[in-house]
């Protein structure tokens, strides 16, 4: 049972989520305030972990000059705080979900990267990340790490800890995918950008994750929205299909889904059976504003309504 376990944010944020029935291009918008979270991917990854009872280690990088919220943060969920202190403001996100559930984000900018920062971050990651089995890569990177620079990281990364779930979009995507990590999480759109063509069927989909497959990748899962997540490797490929849920807030659920990937193969579950139990964390994320698990009962329900299907 892999038990070493670590979250990395390199472009962390805090998350002010609203709720608008319609957002209205050029006008005053009246927006109810749902929450303002420390978070970014990897954080919310940990949060999800955290409430399922797992101890881990936090790292990436934190603006100095608003970084209290975080601290409060880590400090509840109990986790080791790897995180380097650079000079700046962490950036601020604003998501707005309208009534159709479609999600508007606004993303500021917030610190720059120096060379000196990220020389730093590269050899203390390299050290600490040595005693860790499992270790999640998320999100978007800050201003001021090139992309050639990021990809050298990763393979070094990979060279102590094999096992990297990497899950970003864009041009930290297309870096990252270079060091042939150990699982990605792309969804369907991410993974047009990647293969440069649309993929409008699941056997689409199935046969550009396969591409990925072959060029390294021994996992691709491919979130598909409430169409649910594909799980392809050489040998076998899962279909998880969700019910129909009452949606809040989709941000965070491609986040949680990550973490019940790391939770079912911490606990030697099989590819089945851990697309099942992420699909169900991922499933229950949506009916919530905000990342993390409140009750473990409901997640055991909802498993049992998760539809599996071989492809």
């Amino acid at each position: 049972m892999i038990c070493r376990v670590a979250t990395i944010t390199l472009n962390p944020a805090y998350d002010l989520l609203g709720f608008c029935p319609k957002v209205e291009l050029g006008d005053v918008n009246l927006v109810q305030t749902n929450a303002l979270l420390a978070a970014g991917k990897g954080i919310n990854v940990a949060k999800v972990l955290s409430d399922l009872d797992v101890k881990l280690t936090v790292g990436g990088f934190l603006g100095k000059d608003n970084r209290v919220g975080f601290n409060l943060l880590f400090q509840s969920l109990s986790v080791v705080d790897q995180f380097q202190t650079v000079e700046g403001r962490t950036r601020i996100n604003v998501k707005l979900t309208e009534e159709n559930s479609e999600v508007t984000d606004l993303n500021f900018s917030g610190f720059t990267i120096t060379e000196q920062d990220w020389q730093s971050f590269v050899n203390n990651s390299l050290e600490w990340l040595k005693d860790i089995d499992l270790v999640a890569i998320s999100g978007s990177l800050p201003t001021g790490v090139p992309l050639d620079k990021f990809t050298n990281w990763m393979e070094q990364v990979k060279a102590i800890c094999p096992k990297i779930v990497f899950d970003s979009s864009r041009d930290a995507l297309v870096a990252g995918l270079k060091a042939k990590p150990w699982l990605i999480k792309p969804n369907d759109k991410e993974l047009e950008m990647w293969v440069g063509r649309k993929l409008p069927t699941l056997e689409d989909v199935k046969e550009a994750a396969m591409e990925l497959v072959n060029d390294g990748i021994e996992n691709v899962v491919i979130s598909l929205g409430s169409k649910g997540a594909l799980w392809v490797t050489q040998n076998e490929a899962w279909l998880a299909k969700p019910p129909k849920c009452q949606v809040v807030s989709t941000v965070g659920a491609g986040d949680s889904m990550v973490a019940g990937i790391m939770y079912g193969l911490m606990t030697s579950l099989s590819i089945k059976d851990t697309l099942v139990f992420a699909s169900s964390v991922a499933a229950l994320s949506v009916e919530q504003a905000g990342v993390g698990i409140s009750d473990r009962q409901a997640v055991t329900n909802m498993i049992e309504k998760i539809e599996i299907i071989s492809e």
